[in-house]
Order: C-alpha cells, then structure tokens, then sequence
C-alpha cells in the first residue's frame, strides 16, 4: 500500500456524494458505506487508493483503519498503486480462456507494448488480469474504466485500443452481430421482444 505524501480529503463534488451515500444507511451504521466511500475516493484519486485517502475513508466513518484496509485488499476493484488513465482489465477466467482470451491478451500486450501487469510510459494504459467480469456468454471481454467490452478478438480488440488512444470513444458492449447476450446463432424464442426493443431503440436487454 503506497503512501501519496499528499494529504487527501473528498472535494465539494465527491462530498455531496459521500453525504448521499452515507445518508443512505441508518444512524450508528454508517460503516456500511465502506465499500462506495473507498470507490469515490478511489474516483477522486485518479483511480487508486493511497494511504492517506484510506485513512481519511477509516476517520470519516468512525473505523478502525484496519477494518478498512482489510476491505481495500480484498477486493480487486480497488487498486492500491497508481494507474494509467484507461485501466484495461482482460477476463482470464475459465470461460473467457475457452474463448479464447490469451489471444485478446496478446493483442493487448502488442497494441499497448506492455506486459501483464504493467503502464506504459506515458502512463495512458495500465493493463491488467480480471477474475470473471460477469459476461460469460459474451466471452472473451474485457472491462477499461467502466465499460465493458464484449465477444472479442485480436482485431476488435486492437481496435478498440486504438480508438481510445487518438481520443475517441469505442462502441461499447459486442463487438460482434450478437444484439444482447442471446445465443450467437440467434435468438430461439422472444422474437418478438426482439423486434420490438431494436425499433423502440432500446439497446441490448430482454
């Protein structure tokens, strides 16, 4: 866990949240906004938690520091180091690797010029493993920021690297024809719904 030197406090911005969230449990539990508290901080930090921005998570909602530095490394969300500005997290889990995903892996790596693990240079791009993004039909996928990007391989893969690089805004969700999360060959019933949500305009859900 690395200390900033900085001191860190939430701004005006972060606190009305911080004051929403912690509103949202009952008096004396407050420690239950642990985990949304530590994901703003984490937002405000330029996507990583230092010592400091935990310690002021810890006083803000009467705990222990330990208990929350228990909560800060268990789970993979919260990233104890700093990162670049587009943190690319690949799904290596079993069905994304049945799928493929040392291959997206690969085109991560090539298209970045990174290994596993690392940022490069200019501190753009951090690349890193994921433990199941929750996609699994759509397999292989990744997460960068808070999108997700799915039924890839190395060419929409390199693509999508590519566009955030010059600045743009790659087309989230499938890569590919699949409308939602329906069988690659097509959809086998709710032909209707279908129909019905593509001319209503309303995205991928069934």
């Amino acid at each position: 866990m690395r200390e900033s030197g900085k001191e860190f406090s939430f701004n005006e911005d972060t606190e009305a949240m911080v004051q929403s969230t912690i509103a949202k449990y009952p008096k004396g539990w407050e420690a239950s906004a642990v985990m949304p508290l530590l994901d703003l901080a984490q937002r405000q930090n330029h996507g990583w938690l230092s010592k400091e921005a935990i310690d002021y998570v810890s006083q803000r909602l009467n705990m222990p520091p330990i208990r929350v530095y228990e909560v800060a490394t268990f789970y993979t969300m919260y990233n104890l180091e700093p990162i670049g500005k587009h943190h690319v997290e690949v799904c290596t889990n079993l069905p994304c690797w049945l799928r493929g995903s040392d291959d997206i892996v690969a085109a991560c790596e090539k298209a970045l010029n990174i290994t596993m693990g690392e940022t490069t240079e200019d501190k753009t791009f951090t690349l890193s493993h994921a433990e199941c993004l929750g996609a699994c039909v759509n397999a292989p996928m990744m997460q960068i920021d808070d999108e997700y990007y799915e039924d890839l391989d190395t060419a929409s893969t390199i693509s999508i690297i590519d566009a955030l690089k010059a600045g743009k805004t790659p087309k989230n969700g499938s890569q590919s024809a699949r409308f939602s999360c329906e069988p690659a060959t097509g959809l086998t019933s709710l032909k209707h719904q279908e129909a019905l949500l593509k001319s209503e305009g309303n995205g991928g859900s069934l």
